[in-house]
């Protein structure tokens, strides 16, 4: 009888017999073979199925299925393709299954324990191993069964050998300071094989950048953030990032130099380009109860006004292209109507009007205070920033120490482990006032640029802001904003009542022609020469500036230029 074969894209034999031929037995292919022999001999996946596809040929056997496994996949991905080809060949009645030896076919005992039933369930099913010339069944001798339990016993003690050395070397390059695995986004490898480290990548870099520095500024959803980063990285690498790995990237503290393995943070020497305070900022949005959510509309005052009577934050709509706003009825509130944003900021522009100085005298008085607390300022900052880099440099090495004492087995894991911690808690309170301060200079630089602009040009300063900027200006100038049954109330902050204070003193018509009288005023004390300080690494600075806003979510608290 005749039969004739072909061999399609070198996987598996297909036999095409006469019509009228026997019906030929079936088999499965089951081919594994590990990641480094691809690499180095060139031995893949298909080239066994070709050899065991004719050995099938010579039998007169029909392959019905290939199953590859490559060790390169997770050992919970190749139990599953295993328990896959069994289901298999039960379900379409394959009593045949060919792979190349022994040791190819499982490394593992449940997988050995499957294929006992399988065999010991029907006397026609069969297991050949090409390569050791031995066919298994229900009836095979112990003797060559026990042949394969030891060879599964060698190869599973092979691979656990293998990951204990792998652990193992993990666990040297983590004390080294570097993470054993790949680059995040923003690095790239370097230096040879085994010997690898993660250097800045930088053409995606500034990506990276741009997206810790947008978040961080609290304008844009996750969502909306990849749809942009996608833009840029797409060329770059090939595809696109989910908003999960975004996400990841966000969190990942290895941005700011400490690596995360096992669920333990130690600290890292790659070369770092975001700061802690810009990773700090960008947790604290990400924990937040309101993450930034895409947004389709600007609202001038959103979060700005309260309800006069159920301290209810105003919430505001859009109507045919114009902005109202009206109470939440927050408890049991009367208050009934809506305002539009327009009207409310008209109302506004005659405060600003008020904070203009018209006196030259009092102008220059302001531009001299400034200049004076910008020099008392600059001074604490610096005496405050140096020292906590003579306490970060301090933690530094005792970590070098302490490591040092680990290598040399001066101490004991645990107590490594314990003043590891220790050090580490020291370290993040040192970032916390570090950020304590550079947020204080910031703002500093924001609130006088600010105070002088508008001493000079007043609701001109205002009026030339986009409504972004203008929306930070109120907050900047403005508390305690009020609806109370249309009726919009609202109070200087700190530091602009100051000036509202000075401007109504000089301007009195006691104090205008009577040059003695406005001398006093100006020479008062109260306004820049007394200073504060609110603790051990803050700042000094003048009680013209203030400490803290009385309206918490303001400016001063995240700062931005509203230039």
């Amino acid at each position: 009888m005749e039969f004739f074969s072909a061999l399609i894209g070198q996987d598996f034999i297909v036999l095409i017999a006469p019509v009228g031929a026997l019906i030929m037995k079936k088999a499965l292919l089951f081919c594994r073979v590990s990641s480094r022999e691809q690499e180095e001999s060139g031995y893949s996946l298909p080239a066994q199925e070709k050899i065991l596809a004719e050995y099938a040929l010579r039998l007169d056997l029909t392959v019905a299925k290939s199953f590859p496994i490559s060790e390169s996949a997770s050992a919970k991905s190749q139990r599953k393709k295993f328990s896959e080809m069994l289901k298999y060949v039960e379900d379409n009645d394959i009593n045949i299954i060919i792979c190349e030896k022994l040791d190819r076919f499982t490394r593992n005992f449940k997988d050995i324990v499957m294929l006992d039933d399988w065999l010991e369930a029907d006397e026609k099913r069969q297991i050949h191993f090409v390569k050791d010339s031995l066919v298994l069944h229900k009836n095979s001798r112990s003797q060559e069964k026990l042949g394969l339990g030891i060879r599964v016993v060698l190869a599973k003690n092979y691979i656990d050998n293998l990951s204990e050395e792998v652990k193992k070397g993990q666990k040297e390059k983590l004390e080294q300071g570097w993470l054993p695995t790949k680059s995040p986004l923003g690095y790239k490898a370097a230096g040879t094989t085994g010997h690898r480290i993660h250097v800045i990548d930088p053409v995606t870099k500034p990506i990276v950048y741009k997206m810790f520095k947008d978040y961080a500024n609290g304008n844009c959803s996750i969502k909306t953030l990849t749809a942009d980063i996608n833009t840029q990285l797409l060329p770059l690498i090939g595809r696109k990032l989910s908003i999960s790995e975004v996400h990841r990237y966000l969190s990942n503290p290895f941005y700011i130099g400490i690596n995360t393995w096992n669920k333990k943070r130690t600290p890292g020497k790659q070369e770092t380009f975001i700061d802690a305070d810009l990773f700090n900022k960008v947790q604290a949005v990400l924990k937040g109860k309101t993450t930034p959510k895409a947004r389709k509309r600007f609202f001038l005052f959103k979060g700005l006004i309260k309800c006069a009577e159920c301290e209810g934050t105003i919430t505001w709509e859009t109507h045919k292209g114009r902005n109202y706003g009206h109470c939440t009825h927050y408890k049991d509130c009367t208050q009934k109507g809506t305002v539009k944003d327009h009207l409310l900021e008209q109302e506004l522009l005659p405060a600003f009007k008020a904070l203009k100085v018209t006196d030259p005298d009092l102008l220059n008085w302001i531009s001299k205070a400034l200049k004076e607390t910008h020099e008392v300022e600059t001074g604490s900052y610096l005496a405050a920033t140096d020292e906590l880099n003579k306490r970060e440099e301090t933690i530094k090495k005792r970590l070098v120490a302490l490591y040092t004492d680990k290598l040399d087995g001066k101490i004991t894991e645990s107590f490594y482990n314990t003043m590891y911690s220790e050090y580490m808690v020291e370290r993040e309170t040192v970032e916390k006032h570090r950020k304590s301060v550079n947020t204080r200079d910031k703002t500093f630089y924001e609130k006088t640029a600010a105070l002088y602009d508008i001493a000079q040009k007043s609701e001109d300063t205002y009026l030339k802001l986009l409504p972004e900027k203008r929306r930070k200006l109120i907050r900047l100038v403005f508390t305690n904003l009020k609806l109370n049954n249309g009726k919009f109330t609202y109070e200087y902050t700190d530091l602009f009542s100051k000036l509202a204070e000075a401007i109504k003193n000089t301007n009195s018509s006691k104090v205008s022609g009577n040059e003695e009288f406005k001398k006093k005023i100006l020479e008062q004390a109260n306004f820049v020469d007394v200073k504060v300080n609110t603790g051990v690494f803050e700042p000094t600075h003048s009680i013209w500036l203030g400490n803290r806003d009385s309206n918490p979510n303001t400016w001063d608290q995240n700062p931005e230029s509203y230039h």
